[in-house]
């Protein structure tokens, strides 16, 4: 008998398999191209193209919302045709072929439509891989698989910009021949797919009835959905890390330094973290996630110190480790089979639909009150999601 979803998992430590050691393989080929390109695409915007600030922000927020939306809609897809791997493959053909087209960008409104078309196979892609994933692996080790698969994807966003780094300065190389050499770790991502990435046998409705999106997904999950939602209101861009660590004293040349550590204790911390939530539960491994984070935003607000902000990036990472990898479990965990990518994909468009909103808020208070009170602000939504994740357990479990 398989033990409970927020049980601590049974003794038997099945393998991972071969879907998710090549999908973790495709994250970090992915995201070294992705981050080859993303942290050089404000200055390229701004400094070669003459872009605004604003304009920036556009290209991201629009970027995003279709990525969110179409997150939702290529998840029930899959789940309606009972095929994943097709969706999979075109989501990152589209990306890895579109995404180094920067290179050839003359001006701001072509490098909106490029990075568009990018987030539109990330929109396609995400949700089926990630119901792929709980497909393809035991629910037993759920939690290190999606650890396991995030923590290649973070692996991939310390290579990048370090490779990035190196090529132009080392190598004397312009930003448009990095951003043409992105082509390579995406083309290394799309051969790992089709021939490392197998389609799990079909997984069709208890009901025998074509899936709908009116289908109820059960009161667990959309209670999960509301935690989620107010946390992801708290949870700002990592952009204004970055901000308040240069107002600590970071100089901007090792900006991408402390990145590539933040991101370094993310993959170093996922594959432990959800297999924490394996054992522990998911709640609980999300109550520590959370709690990270309040604790990181909370240390920002009142931190004086150039030193404190390597700390505090380091630390925020944990976070991470604990929380990604236990989120998307319990996504699995709380629908049934034939509805995972339905799941995911609300779960990704709560996330998708909150962050907009919550960066315009933390921007705001920054502004007009300060980023202590922003950074306090962040932390006391993390606290709220947590007690709330705690909540609906303890509710669950009188019930």
């Amino acid at each position: 008998m398989t033990a409970p979803p927020d049980s601590p998992a049974s003794a038997a430590r099945p393998r991972l398999g071969r879907n998710v050691v090549a999908l973790g393989l495709v994250s970090f080929f992915t995201d070294m191209s992705s981050e080859m390109i993303y942290p050089l695409l404000p200055v390229f915007l701004t400094a070669t193209l003459g872009a605004s600030a604003a304009f920036v922000g556009a290209i991201e927020g629009t970027a995003e919302s279709v990525a969110a939306l179409l997150k939702l809609a290529s998840g029930w897809w899959s789940d309606r045709v009972h095929r994943r791997k097709p969706l999979v493959v075109v989501g990152y053909v589209i990306a890895s072929i579109t995404r180094p087209l920067v290179a050839v960008a003359q001006t701001a409104s072509q490098v909106l439509a490029i990075r568009v078309a990018d987030r539109v196979g990330k929109g396609l892609r995400s949700s089926p891989r990630d119901a792929l994933i709980a497909d393809s692996v035991d629910p037993a080790i759920r939690g290190r698989a999606y650890g396991f698969q995030r923590a290649w994807d973070n692996a991939g966003a310390v290579a990048g910009p370090l490779i990035a780094f190196v090529l132009l300065q080392r190598e004397g190389l312009t930003l448009r021949h990095v951003f043409w050499l992105a082509l390579v770790p995406g083309a290394f991502a799309v051969a790992t797919l089709l021939w490392g990435v197998r389609e799990v046998p079909k997984r069709v409705a208890r009901s025998g009835a074509p899936l709908d999106l009116s289908q109820p997904m059960g009161g667990r999950f959309w209670a999960f959905m509301a935690v989620i939602f107010v946390f992801t209101l708290g949870n700002s861009t990592d952009a204004f890390l970055l901000l308040r660590a240069r107002q600590l004293g970071v100089p901007l040349a090792l900006t991408p330094i402390i990145w590539a550590l933040l991101n370094a204790v993310k993959s170093v911390t996922n594959t432990p973290g959800g297999a924490l939530s394996d054992r522990i539960g998911r709640r609980p491994a999300l109550v520590i996630g959370w709690t990270f984070y309040a604790a990181v935003y909370l240390a920002f607000a009142h931190a004086s110190a150039q030193w404190q902000a390597w700390a505090l990036f380091a630390v925020y990472g944990l976070y991470f480790g604990f929380a990604e990898g236990a989120e998307r479990a319990l996504v699995s965990d709380v629908v049934p089979p034939e509805r995972r990518g339905t799941a995911f994909g609300w779960f990704n468009l709560a996330v998708g639909l909150g962050a907009l909103p919550a960066s315009l808020i933390f921007g705001l208070i920054w502004d007009r009150v300060g980023p202590d009170a922003a950074f306090t602000l962040g932390a006391a939504l993390a606290l709220a999601a947590a007690a709330g994740i705690a909540l609906v357990g303890t509710a669950r479990a009188r019930a």
